[in-house]
């Protein structure tokens, strides 16, 4: 065996799990996409990408400073070029804006090179979560809870569309919702298997 081979064996062997399609997280602001993105991405020994902070590193602004300037459908253009991108590369856990997934031709592409998880939470968890940050800017109008009501009646429907639905039901921790997403990975051979199995 040549030491590159003996590398790779024992890189396989390092490795707890064997990623073989990105897992694009998908769900409401506040749902946990990205803390739990990142944790799950250090459990499965992964990369892990934000769409939304790639679209700030291109751009050299922040989300809401995009908004501001460009308005939404040029956001959401880029959205879709970003996530186009990142699903290209190698398998790795991708943390999504929560109206990335209701662009059908976001859903499609993650359909067709990756697998949709859900972060089902509840409009109270959420609320409970995003009340006190100044960075949503879909929540900067007079009524910010009606508005998170109105976006959730709204998204939920399009969210049940994701490949599989994982409960964000309290109380939980970050590296606990890792591990239930974990486990309802290994419930698709063709996304996630146990390397030593």
């Amino acid at each position: 065996m040549s030491d590159f081979q003996q590398s790779v064996a024992e890189d396989a062997k390092a490795k707890p799990f064997m990623l073989k399609k990105t897992v694009v997280m998908v769900g409401m602001m506040g749902a946990g996409k990205t803390a739990v993105g990142r944790a799950l991405a250090q459990h499965l020994d992964v990369p892990f990408l934000d769409s939304d902070q790639e679209i700030e590193t291109a751009a050299n602004m922040t989300v809401p400073e995009i908004f501001a300037r460009d308005g939404e459908p040029f956001f959401r253009a880029r959205e879709t070029e970003v996530i186009s991108r990142l699903l290209q590369g190698k398998p790795c856990v991708l943390s999504t804006g929560g109206g990335a997934f209701l662009a059908p031709a976001n859903r499609d592409n993650i359909s067709q090179r990756g697998v949709a998880v859900w972060l089902d939470a509840d409009l109270d968890l959420l609320w409970t979560r995003v009340r006190h940050r100044d960075t949503r800017p879909l929540l900067r109008t007079a009524d910010p809870k009606a508005t998170l009501a109105s976006l959730y009646a709204e998204r939920v429907p399009e969210y049940s569309k994701a490949d599989l639905r994982v409960s964000c039901a309290p109380p939980v921790s970050v590296e606990n919702m890792a591990k239930r997403v974990t486990e309802v990975l290994l419930t698709r051979p063709d996304v996630l298997e146990k390397a030593n199995a």
